[in-house]
């Protein structure tokens, strides 16, 4: 099982960005890969680059730790075990968000690594320019 992980500061409170992170629905306004989103309840439905469906299982949404977690549960992404975790924590006014994956294959790491940090850039950008 491949694990991956990276993290980055966002200038904005902890509780603005978790409202974002949180909102499973809205993943789209600010992922760039993933075109459209929906969630009902604990499953989300994404579309990504190319028409790509992702469906997922929200696992955890956890307003108290600030932790979201999320399975891929079917679409066209050939995972075999998924979890996606993504942690904001509270640094001073400012947010430290912890995104760590756990996948297999292995040889998806080298194409969900990329995608979660342009992921997390686009947190920093559409929470920050939300000032």
């Amino acid at each position: 099982m491949a694990t991956l992980r990276t993290h980055l500061t966002i200038d904005r409170p902890a509780d603005e960005v978790w409202s974002v992170v949180s909102d499973a629905g809205n993943i789209s306004a600010w992922f760039p890969m993933v075109k459209t989103s929906t969630a009902s309840g604990d499953q989300r439905h994404c579309e990504l680059d190319g028409g790509v469906p992702l469906d997922e299982e929200i696992v955890t949404n956890d307003s108290q730790l600030r932790r979201f977690q999320y399975r891929i549960v079917g679409g066209g992404v050939p995972a075999e075990s998924h979890l996606g975790t993504v942690d904001v924590l509270d640094q001073d006014g400012s947010s430290l968000v912890v995104y760590s994956t756990e996948v297999t294959p292995d040889e998806l790491a080298a194409t969900l690594g990329p995608a979660i940090e342009d992921g997390l850039r686009g947190l920093k950008n559409y929470c920050e320019s939300r000032r």
